[in-house]
């Protein structure tokens, strides 16, 4: 295959996608490459995959599905996240006895 035109795939199939970030469905590949496998890449690099016919470009339905199942799973990880977080209040004696509703001042 001639370089020029290779290139020339790979820039025309960028310039294609419309999001800035599309995603692609990886194809099963000699090397290992595993079928079916939804990925959000630089319209570069998926140009390049598409070109290569490692993977294809994702329908819209799939690519909406895949950013929301994304989404989900990065608010649980927040979630997880504020929930292990330890939170430290440091109370004088005076206060502590006002909480527990005694008089402050006397020990």
């Amino acid at each position: 295959m001639d370089l020029r035109q290779y290139y020339q795939k790979i820039r025309e199939k960028e310039a294609s996608f419309k999001d800035p970030y599309p995603v692609v469905v990886s194809r099963e590949t000699g090397d290992g490459g595993k079928d079916g496998v939804l990925t959000e890449v630089t319209p570069q690099i998926a140009a390049r995959m598409v070109v290569d016919g490692t993977a294809i470009e994702a329908s819209e339905d799939q690519a909406t599905e895949f950013r929301g199942l994304q989404a989900e799973a990065r608010r649980l990880a927040q979630e997880a996240a504020e929930a292990a977080k330890v939170q430290v209040a440091v109370v004088t004696t005076d206060e502590l006895k006002r909480i527990k509703g005694g008089k402050p001042g006397k020990a």
